[in-house]
């Protein structure tokens, strides 16, 4: 249990982070996917750049993780269709819901009991996912 107080803590600062920042309000998602207000694209466009300086930090000083092993990067070729496939796939469930999957979490601790069963689903898909992952085309 003291081992994983770190990633408790971790996650509590993520809610208390989602949630001030209006990341898990369902209205600043339908404002965002009516082209009717910058806020969202602002997050997300702060955590795409965010990643983006990371991962060439990372590549450019050779970092390593906690295990002292060094961090690498393998170069994948784009298959599109998995990508359309999985982002349609992620979109619907995001316009269903009204939220994606970090979020959930801090939308429950917020005291929307309507996210068990979205939180029920996720982990169903992703227990699922993990069965038949092996005989899927990757």
């Amino acid at each position: 249990m003291i081992k994983s107080i770190k990633y408790i803590l971790t996650g509590i600062l993520f809610g208390i982070i989602m949630s001030k920042s209006e990341a898990v309000s369902w209205y600043r998602i339908q404002e965002m996917f009516r082209f009717q207000a910058f806020h969202m694209y602002g997050i997300i466009g702060s955590a795409v750049a965010i990643g983006i300086i990371t991962t060439f930090l990372i590549k450019r000083y050779r970092l390593k993780d906690i295990h002292g092993i060094t961090i690498n990067f393998q170069n994948k070729t784009p298959q599109w269709k998995r990508y359309v496939t999985g982002g349609i796939i992620f979109g619907l469930g995001w316009a269903l819901t009204g939220a994606c999957p970090g979020p959930i979490f801090v939308l429950l601790g917020q005291g929307f009991p309507v996210m068990l069963p979205v939180i029920a689903s996720a982990l169903l898909g992703t227990y699922t996912y993990g069965i038949v992952k092996d005989r899927l085309p990757h």
